[in-house]
C-alpha cells in the first residue's frame, strides 16, 4: 500500500509540473494534501512545527549568505579581472580561451555556489572575447554551459547544503567530499578541450605575447577569490567557524575587496541584496515543500515501505547505483537540478542507506546528477542561460550541441566515482581524522 502511494503520489507530482504548475505547488500539493487526505488535521497541524524546527537552523542562514557572497564578486568587478588574469596564461595552451571558460568557472564556482549565476557571470564576460578572436561557437558555448555546472559540486554550494538539510548529513563534509571531484571534474573538461578543440584561437597571439611583467601585474586579480575561498574553507576545517559563520565571513571579505576596487556604494548594496533575496527565497520555498513532503513520507511509512521493496530485488550497492543513475538521467530531462533534488532525497536516502553506501558520497553523486541535469536538453537550464547571454543570438541548437560532449564526461565520471568513492571519501576522511 505504501509503494502504491509513493507511485502515484510522485506521478501526481510529475503530471502536475507538466501542466505548468510551479514546482513548489506540485510538491506541496503531493506533500500537505496528501498527508491531510491520509491523516486529516492532526499531521497538517504538525507540519508546522516540524518546518519551523528545521528551518531554524544556522545552517540555513548560509544560503543567503553564500548568495550575497556570488554576487558581490559579480557586481563588484572581481569576476571580469579574474578572467582576464587567467586568460593571459591560458592562452597558450591548445584551446586557448576555452580553457580559460573552465578556469574561471571553477574559481568563481569555489566562491558562489550557484551553477545559474557561475554560467551567466562567466558567459557574459567570455563571450565577446570568444567571438573577437573567431573561436568556434559550438565548442565556446558548450564550454561555458559545462564549466557553470561546477558552481553546485564545488564548495560552498547551495545544492549541498540544502542536500545537507534533507538527509541530515554533515555539511562540513559535504563541502570536503565535493572539493576533489570538482577540480578533477574541470582538469577533465579542459583534457576534452586539449584534445578535441586544441586548434581553437590561434588568432589570440596578442594574449600569448603579452609580457611576462604585465601578466604577472594582472595576476593580482586572482588573489580576492583565492583568499575567500581560503578563508571560508580553512575557517571551518580548522574549527573556528561553522558554514553559516564562514559565509558571513565571506561576505565581509568581498565587501572588503569591491570597496577597493572603488565600486562599493549604496546602489550595488542594494541591487546585490534584491537579487541574492529573490534566488534564497526561491530556493528555500522550494524547500519548504520538501520538508512537508518528507513529513507525510515519514508518516505513512513509505520509506521504509521503498526500502524493502528495493531491498527484495537484492541488488548489488553497484547495480543500484546504475538504475539510480538511469533515474536521474532521465529525470533531468524535465526537471531543473533544485527540484530534482529536493523530490527526491526523501524517497531516496533511506534506500542507499539501506545499501549500506555513505551519505556523503551519495550527495556528492546527485550533485554532479544534478550537474547533467542542467546541460541536458530540453530543460536544461544552463543551455538556456548561456544562450540567453549570447551576443549574436544564434540557433539554440549550438549551444545543445556544444554541451553534448561534457554530458558524457560527467556521467563516465560518476560511474568512475562508483568504483573509486575514494575520490570522494578521502578528503572527508583526512579532515574528520584530523590527518
Amino acid at each position: 500500500m505504501s509503494i502504491t502511494l509513493v507511485a502515484i503520489g510522485f506521478a501526481a507530482m510529475l503530471v502536475l509540473m507538466f501542466l505548468s504548475f510551479p514546482v513548489a505547488v506540485a510538491i506541496v500539493g503531493v506533500g500537505a494534501l496528501g498527508g491531510y487526505l491520509i491523516y486529516g488535521m492532526p499531521l497538517v497541524d504538525m507540519m508546522g512545527g516540524v518546518i519551523w524546527q528545521s528551518l531554524n537552523s544556522p545552517s540555513m542562514l548560509a544560503i543567503p549568505l553564500f548568495m550575497m557572497l556570488g554576487e558581490l564578486l559579480l557586481r563588484g568587478g572581481i569576476a571580469d579581472r579574474m578572467f582576464d588574469a587567467l586568460a593571459v596564461w591560458l592562452a597558450r595552451l591548445p584551446g586557448g580561451l576555452l580553457h580559460t571558460n573552465i578556469a574561471t568557472c571553477t574559481l568563481f564556482s569555489a566562491t558562489s555556489g550557484s551553477s545559474v549565476a557561475t554560467a551567466a557571470t562567466v558567459g557574459t564576460i567570455a563571450l565577446p572575447a570568444l567571438q573577437q578572436y573567431k573561436y568556434p561557437m559550438q565548442p565556446s558555448l558548450g564550454s561555458l554551459a559545462a564549466g557553470g555546472t561546477l558552481g553546485i559540486l564545488i564548495p560552498p554550494s547551495v545544492n549541498l547544503l540544502v542536500y545537507g538539510q534533507l538527509a541530515n548529513t554533515s555539511v562540513g563534509q559535504l563541502f570536503a567530499g565535493g572539493v576533489v571531484p570538482g577540480l578533477l571534474m574541470a582538469l577533465l573538461f579542459s583534457v576534452y578541450i586539449f584534445f578535441f578543440h586544441g586548434k581553437a584561437g590561434a588568432e589570440a597571439k596578442e594574449l600569448i605575447d603579452m609580457p611576462l611583467r604585465q601578466k604577472l601585474v594582472l595576476g593580482k586579480y586572482l588573489i580576492p577569490p583565492l583568499v575567500i575561498f581560503g578563508v571560508v574553507m580553512g575557517s571551518i576545517y580548522g574549527g573556528l567557524a561553522t558554514p553559516t559563520e564562514s559565509a558571513a565571513i565571506g561576505v565581509v571579505i568581498a565587501l572588503g575587496f569591491v570597496a577597493a576596487n572603488g565600486r562599493l556604494n549604496l546602489e550595488l548594496l542594494i541591487n546585490c541584496s534584491i537579487q541574492a533575496a529573490k534566488t534564497s527565497g526561491m530556493v528555500m520555498i522550494v524547500l519548504v515543500c520538501a520538508l512537508l513532503l518528507n513529513v507525510t513520507i515519514s508518516m505513512t511509512g513509505a520509506a521504509q515501505a521503498m526500502t524493502q521493496w528495493i531491498a527484495s530485488f537484492e541488488l548489488s550497492q553497484i547495480g543500484l547505483l546504475f538504475v539510480l543513475l538511469i533515474f536521474y538521467v532521465l529525470l533531468g530531462t524535465f526537471m531543473d537540478a533544485m527540484s530534482m533534488l529536493v523530490l527526491t532525497v526523501p524517497i531516496v536516502i533511506p534506500i542507499v542507506i539501506a545499501a549500506g553506501i555513505d551519505p556523503i558520497w551519495f550527495g556528492i553523486f546527485i550533485v554532479i546528477m544534478c550537474e547533467v541535469a542542467l546541460i541536458t536538453p530540453p530543460v536544461g537550464m544552463n543551455l538556456f542561460v548561456v544562450q540567453g547571454v549570447r551576443i549574436d543570438h544564434g540557433p539554440f541548437g549550438d549551444v545543445i550541441k556544444g554541451a553534448i560532449p561534457y554530458v558524457i564526461i560527467m556521467m563516465g565520471f560518476a560511474i568512475t566515482l562508483m568504483f573509486f568513492p575514494g575520490i570522494v571519501l578521502w578528503l572527508p576522511s583526512m579532515l574528520a581524522g584530523g590527518g
